[in-house]
């Protein structure tokens, strides 16, 4: 009876000590994000994943990740940034442009020509742009990073763009109000639609073609939908977007300091530049899957490039002009976005020249 009172003793302590492992195991917190995209495209992929698991592990699994795609919790992508704001869900992925009109200054990294191609490249300028003149725009939430995507291409149901003329009449999906601008400068109608829509508006025929990155092409189903895919000549990108990784301000500030502390290790410069070379990585993976799927890869002439630069300029000209009658210095806002670029990659953008 001694050694079964023993064993039985001993049997309900190894189960209390595994049930206080267990107890010790569980997250003290559980964060839900949420994006619009594919799971297997390069920005889930390559950053917002990793990222998370990086979190959890930094934090001795004290804090859970969890991130949904295809907005599974609820709203619509254009919907996102009062999400997280209303703390509808804890974080999640914002695209500022897809409400045009209401974050107008950040609108000044995306503008022709504005960026490099390389997406990490103008994501650090981004986060350094955010910090010198966005933060009143984005204060009622938490900022993790900023970033842009990679180079933005022209994408058609047709032949590839060899002269200027091509545009005309072109139904071309925009991602943005600059991106728009730029199309309607070129001769093409615009058609501002989030990347979720794009798909179906392609296989209903309700657009052409449209302007997005290398990297949503495969994800987006374009080796049947998209027959040539088109870049400018030279290093700058036609056009580029803004995205935010962001979190309900009151989840982040109510986490105990050491949790804090470690989402601001994987947040700023450095988190920004992950997500950039997120991008850059899925715009290799998205060309060469378009380029087995048999499609036609061009890139513009230099003089043609030079052509639609000059539009852009026109662009930037009216978009400086509407600032400024909105009360914003839109000289100013251009001039720091292009500083903010020439910092982070050592050239000023600028008019494309041969």
């Amino acid at each position: 009876m001694r050694i079964l009172s023993a064993l039985s003793g001993a049997f309900f302590g190894l189960m209390a000590a595994v049930a206080a492992t267990a107890q010790q195991a569980q997250p003290e917190v559980t964060l839900r994000f949420q994006h619009f995209v594919s799971p297997a495209s390069a920005n889930p992929t390559h950053f917002m994943q990793p990222w998370a698991d990086a979190i959890e592990e930094q934090s001795a699994g004290r804090i859970k990740i969890e991130i949904y795609p295809f907005m599974q919790l609820g709203g619509s992508a254009t919907d996102q940034y009062d999400l997280i704001r209303d703390g509808v869900i804890d974080g999640g992925w914002v695209i500022p442009g897809y409400q045009p009109g209401r974050f107008p200054e950040a609108e000044a990294l995306e503008l022709p020509f504005m960026t490099t191609k390389s997406a990490e490249e103008a994501s650090r300028a981004a986060w350094l742009f955010t910090q010198q003149n966005l933060m009143d725009d984005f204060a009622d939430v938490h900022l993790i990073a900023v970033h842009m995507h990679g180079r933005g291409l022209v994408h058609l149901r047709g032949a590839p763009i060899e002269v200027l003329s091509d545009f005309n009449g072109l139904r071309l999906r925009g991602p943005s109000r600059p991106a728009t601008l730029l199309l309607e400068r070129l001769g093409a109608t615009p058609v501002g639609m989030p990347v979720p829509a794009f798909p179906e508006a392609l296989s209903r025929g309700v657009v052409d073609g449209g302007v997005i990155t290398w990297e949503q092409a495969p994800s987006l189903g374009f080796a049947d939908l998209i027959e040539s895919h088109t870049d400018v000549a030279g290093d700058q990108s036609l056009y580029n977007l803004y995205f935010l990784w962001a979190m309900n301000r009151g989840v982040y500030e109510a986490l105990p300091p050491d949790l804090r502390a470690v989402i601001d290790a994987n947040s700023g410069l450095m988190a920004s530049a992950w997500a950039g070379r997120a991008h850059d990585t899925g715009d290799a993976e998205g060309r060469i899957a378009m380029e087995d799927a048999g499609n036609t890869i061009a890139e513009m002439s230099p003089a043609l490039t030079a052509e639609i630069a000059t539009l852009g300029e026109a662009v930037i000209a009216d978009w400086i002009v509407e600032m400024e009658a909105r009360g914003l210095d839109g000289a100013g806002l251009v001039d720091a976005a292009r500083a903010a670029v020439a910092l982070e990659t050592g050239s000023a953008p600028g008019p494309y020249a041969d």
